[in-house]
Order: C-alpha cells, then sequence, then structure tokens
C-alpha cells in the first residue's frame, strides 16, 4: 500500500486526530499542520480535528492553532506530527500520550519517530508534501479554498519565494493547481515580504556589522541587548534577517547567532553552496544541507563554530553537488 493511501487509512480509524508541529514555527510548518486540519475537518465532518502548538500573533495572518486542548483529548487519538525533524523540537510534549504517530516531513531523517513516516528530504517543504498527498486521495477528500492558501504560504516560505535549490518542477505545479482555489497570491506574498520598521533597523544592522571573512564565510552575534535596542521584544522572532547575508557576492555561508532566554545563543546557519548540515550536528543540531540550525552553550562555542564554518569554506567541503 501506498504510504499517502495508508496515511489516509489511519485517518479513517481514528474519532479525534490531533495536529502538531515543531517549536518556533515558520509559514511551512503552521502552513501544513493548519491546512491539513481544515482539509480533515472539511472531509470528515464528524471527527474531532485539532491543531495544537503555542500561540505566535505574528502568524494570526495565517490563522492560529485551537488553545486549551484538554489532556484527555489525546486519549486514544491519532497524532499527526509535521514538518519536524526531531522529537525534541515538537511543540506540546503531549503528542506522546496519543494511541499512535503519524510523521510527515521534508527534512533529513536522522530520528524516525512515528508508527508512519513519509519524509522526503528532497521536497521543497512540508506544504508541497500535503498536497501531494491531498492529489493522491482527492476523490475522498475536500480541499477548501483557506487550506490552499495555507499550502501556498507554506511553499513560497520554505522556497523563498521559489529561490532555494529544493525548489522542483513539481513546486511549481502544486503552486499553480493552488492559484485555482480563492484566495489572493498578492495578500499572500506582501504578508510574507513585509516588514516592521523596528525589523527594518534591525536588518540595517545586520549589513552593517556582519563579519565576512577572507573564505567568504559570515557571521553576527544577536544578543538580547542588541535586539531589544530596536524595540523589539526578545520574543519577536528574527528570522526575517537571517536570509540578508546571502544577498551579498562575496558571501558564501554564513551563520547568525540569536540569543535564546536560557542566555544560550540559537545558531542559523545558511549557505550558498557547501553542506552545512554536518556542521550543525557537531553542536547538537541538523537539518537541510543549505540550512541548517544548532545551539552555541557559550562564546568558545560561537567561536568553535566560526572557526568551524571557515574552515569548510575555505576548503569547499561538503559541497553541494
Amino acid at each position: 500500500m501506498a504510504i499517502e493511501t495508508a496515511i489516509l487509512e489511519e485517518i479513517k480509524k481514528y474519532e479525534t486526530i490531533i495536529i502538531h508541529r515543531h517549536q518556533r514555527p515558520d509559514p511551512d510548518c503552521i502552513g501544513a499542520q493548519l491546512a491539513l486540519r481544515d482539509i480533515l475537518k472539511a472531509s470528515f465532518p464528524d471527527k474531532k480535528i485539532l491543531a495544537v502548538g503555542k500561540h505566535y500573533p505574528g502568524f494570526d495572518w495565517m490563522g492560529q492553532a485551537d488553545q486549551d486542548v484538554a489532556d484527555e483529548a489525546f486519549q486514544d487519538a491519532l497524532v499527526i506530527v509535521v514538518d519536524t525533524a526531531n522529537q525534541p523540537r515538537i511543540d506540546d510534549e503531549r503528542w506522546q500520550s496519543g494511541k499512535a504517530v503519524i510523521k510527515i516531513d521534508h527534512h533529513p531523517n536522522d530520528d524516525a519517530f512515528g508508527d508512519l513516516q513519509w519524509v522526503l528530504d528532497q521536497a521543497s517543504s512540508t506544504s508541497e508534501i500535503i498536497y501531494d498527498w491531498y492529489d493522491v486521495n482527492s476523490a475522498e477528500l475536500t480541499m477548501p479554498d483557506d487550506a490552499a492558501r495555507l499550502l501556498y504560504a507554506g511553499i513560497i516560505g520554505d522556497t523563498g519565494r521559489f529561490m532555494y535549490p529544493a525548489t522542483s518542477a513539481n513546486t511549481f505545479a502544486v503552486a499553480s493547481k493552488l492559484l485555482t482555489y480563492n484566495f489572493s497570491m498578492t495578500a499572500v506574498n506582501q504578508a510574507e515580504d513585509e516588514i516592521s520598521p523596528a525589523m527594518a533597523k534591525l536588518s540595517a544592522y545586520v549589513y552593517q556589522n556582519l563579519e565576512i571573512l577572507p573564505s567568504g564565510a559570515a557571521y553576527l552575534k544577536l544578543t538580547d541587548e542588541i535586539v531589544e535596542s530596536f524595540g523589539l521584544a526578545a520574543k519577536d522572532s528574527t528570522s526575517a534577517v537571517v536570509p540578508l547575508p546571502g544577498k551579498i557576492t562575496s558571501v558564501v555561508a554564513w551563520a547568525i547567532f540569536v540569543e535564546s532566554k536560557d542566555q544560550t545563543f540559537r545558531i542559523r546557519l545558511r549557505s550558498k553552496g557547501p553542506s552545512i548540515n554536518e556542521l550543525a550536528k557537531n553542536h547538537g543540531g541538523g537539518g537541510h544541507a543549505l540550512a541548517s540550525g544548532a545551539t552555541a552553550h557559550n562564546q568558545a562555542e560561537i567561536d568553535q563554530v566560526i572557526h568551524e564554518l571557515d574552515e569548510l569554506v575555505a576548503n569547499g567541503k561538503g559541497e553541494n553537488e
């Protein structure tokens, strides 16, 4: 049985389905999660379909997860975890309380959790995978207009408006099909492209203070103090500034270190060519070949990451073929 069919058959067995995503969400994980919820609600009106996760006001334009979901809801429920590579990153630890777990993701499957797994690490986004799942089973499923909007938002978010290498012919085909539904492509594109005046000032700081090494490796450290000096709270996402170094011709790969509440630093790694996910694994992280994340626990580890990135770029190791 094809995995797309197996997932649908598993869904049919349960009266309650609870969909989880990863912590610190992005448009793809929210789009995939909320679109899947809406597809299942429209297709199975007698089932209880829930999406859980911390509320981030900056993503209210996409929609919201269900709040105040009782622990009892997980009893005998099917849990679906989308766009989440490893178990520690799953938002809401109750995902383990369900009866069965399905994993749907596009990151390397280094943590193979779940009773059923559908992981396509060559796909542009989990939103693309969710559409393909719908397409295979379209005779039994309903795609609401807003679910199509959410999947489109997820795809353009994770492809950088179709700019990143994981964008494929299938990605464009899926986007084209989604645009036949009733939503404004322009409104979605604008919502993902716009930044606040405070974030614009932080972007200027990134360009002014980015350290570019002779190898083409680059780095920047953003402390809470720096972020807050621009009128941004520590909880505000800095993801909008992560792609900026890549616009500079001499930058090949880069790391942005963002301070967390526990005074460790979240490392956002990006590359135009050399694979950086093994470097991320060296520091408790992982991800895609050209977009990964990890954690630095102190300044010494930050310095070590910079040194490793510099060597990686200088030696051309891990070249993305």
